[in-house]
């Protein structure tokens, strides 16, 4: 397997189908990050091709300080808040309004029951209802699976604020999960 350096070694110098290869690596990892902070929405499906795109076009920058996936993740993190963001000024679309329909989330099949995938979704919509702050740190802490000290490089924060909203994120999610779906 090529690493990850060779390939963007290639890819600066021009060469597509590394860049590709590239893509094809980490999409999974973006799109997940991504659908974890927006759902699965179609503004989810442009923020993804966008954090390729303003990889493109700084990769000749990225110097190597973290790994490539560390650094695609930030990116996906910090244009997914700019797009929560952008959705709070224009007041367009609220997925935080109690009486909008959240958007539907697709559960990629790897073989859990129907159970285990419904659960999946309620989680996975509960964790909508959390602000960006709590959300950012749940999803890349435990669905992205990086470590606390990782999620505080990646977000740019003490890793105590980290620790702290980790904390009161899970706290939060327990009370929507209780409240929502009868969770106990």
């Amino acid at each position: 397997m090529v690493s990850d350096d060779q390939l963007l070694e290639e890819a600066r110098k021009g060469d597509n189908a590394a860049f590709q290869q590239i893509v094809e690596r980490y999409e999974s990892l973006v799109a997940g990050t991504v659908v974890g902070m927006l759902g699965n929405t179609q503004e989810a499906e442009d923020v993804a091709q966008e954090v390729f795109i303003r990889f493109y076009k700084s990769m000749q920058q990225f110097r190597g300080d973290s790994a490539l996936g560390t650094y695609l993740t930030r990116i996906a993190i910090n244009l997914s808040l700019n797009a929560l963001k952008k959705q709070k000024r224009k007041n367009l679309f609220s997925l935080f309004s109690s009486n909008q329909k959240h958007p539907e989330l697709s559960i990629p099949d790897t073989g859990i029951n129907q159970d285990q995938k419904e659960t999946q979704a309620m989680v996975q919509r509960a964790l909508l209802e959390l602000e960006e702050e709590f959300r950012s740190v749940i999803v890349l802490r435990m669905i992205d699976g990086y470590s606390t000290k990782e999620t505080a490089k990646i977000l740019e924060l003490p890793l105590g604020t980290v620790l702290s909203r980790l904390s009161r994120a899970q706290k939060k999610l327990k009370e929507v999960l209780t409240q929502s779906y009868g969770f106990t």
